[in-house]
């Protein structure tokens, strides 16, 4: 008898700890930790990842940095599938051929069989709105007349009735869902955002005596960003020759406005006494840039 009861205590305790290990190892891993409760269904850091892991840069880095703006597509994705799920929807059995041609994860059909029923057909479009639009940007029609324009201004007009109505839509699924989001959670897995130069270095550089170049953009400016490794790659390779400087215009709002910044990104180079010699907004590569400095004084 008590060997069995030694036997019994000690398969209990094989039992608690490997249930112990289980969850410290699987289930209290960082990454299953939730994130958001979704009606009930959750939303953790693992599926964050993986889903974060199939956008491209300089999108994922941005949403690194703000994760709360990805958070919440996944939550707006989730509530769609559960609505598609709700009206009984499934996926549409395809063909190798149909998987090979436009492949979709079961989630994304779901979700493209829904927005197909409840969206089949499109906006309708009156005569008064095309005549409206027509009049609106007709400097823009390239001298042509309301008839020849008049059905692409049509599809147009369907197209921006139709994002509206998926917008309200959306908005309607999420006003009356039940969503729990873990803000401090959320806020540990965001990533620090790259700093920017500061005024003071902007005006060490007016008076440095070198040729030099100022980004005037933002962390959330996609074509910033993408500018952003060419701008390193230029201030590294002629370092003691110019300085690339990147500010932040929403941080540093007053020397924007003293620039008279209205686009990003917008390029702002600077002759070695300090003077501004040609600006130019939007993104430009890199042989152009080094060009630019060479022209304005940079030695070689």
């Amino acid at each position: 008898m008590k060997r069995k009861i030694i036997i019994f205590g000690g398969i209990t305790i094989v039992v608690l700890a490997g249930a112990f290990l289980f969850y410290f190892f699987y289930l209290g891993h960082p990454t299953r930790q939730t994130l958001a409760k979704v009606n009930d269904e959750k939303v953790t850091i693992e599926q964050f990842n993986r889903e974060l892991a199939k956008m491209e840069n300089p999108l994922q880095e941005m949403y690194k940095e703000e994760p709360n703006k990805f958070l919440d597509i996944i939550i707006i994705k989730t509530l769609l599938v559960q609505e598609a799920k709700k009206q009984g929807l499934s996926v549409p059995a395809k063909t190798y051929k149909d998987i090979t041609k436009d492949f979709q994860s079961p989630e994304e059909a779901l979700v493209a069989e829904l927005m197909k029923k409840k969206f089949s057909s499109p906006p309708k479009v009156t005569r008064e709105e095309v005549d409206t639009f027509y009049s609106i940007f007709k400097g823009q029609m390239g001298g042509k007349n309301l008839k020849e324009v008049a059905p692409m201004i049509e599809q147009i007009l369907q197209e921006e009735k139709q994002r509206e109505e998926v917008g309200r839509f959306v908005e309607d699924l999420r006003k009356n869902a039940k969503v729990e989001i873990d803000q401090e959670r959320l806020q540990k897995i965001a990533a620090k955002p790259p700093e920017s130069n500061t005024p003071d270095d902007f005006k060490k550089a007016l008076t440095d005596g070198k040729p030099f170049l100022v980004d005037f953009g933002a962390n959330s400016c996609i074509p910033c960003r993408q500018m952003r490794p060419v701008l390193k790659e230029v201030d590294k390779e002629y370092a003691g020759k110019t300085r690339v400087l990147i500010i932040d215009v929403y941080k540093y709002q007053d020397l924007a406005r003293e620039y008279k910044i209205q686009l990003l990104p917008t390029l702002v180079f600077f002759d070695p006494k300090g003077k501004e010699v040609f600006r130019h907004m939007g993104v430009l590569d890199k042989e152009k840039i080094v060009a630019k400095l060479k022209e304005i004084g940079m030695s070689i």
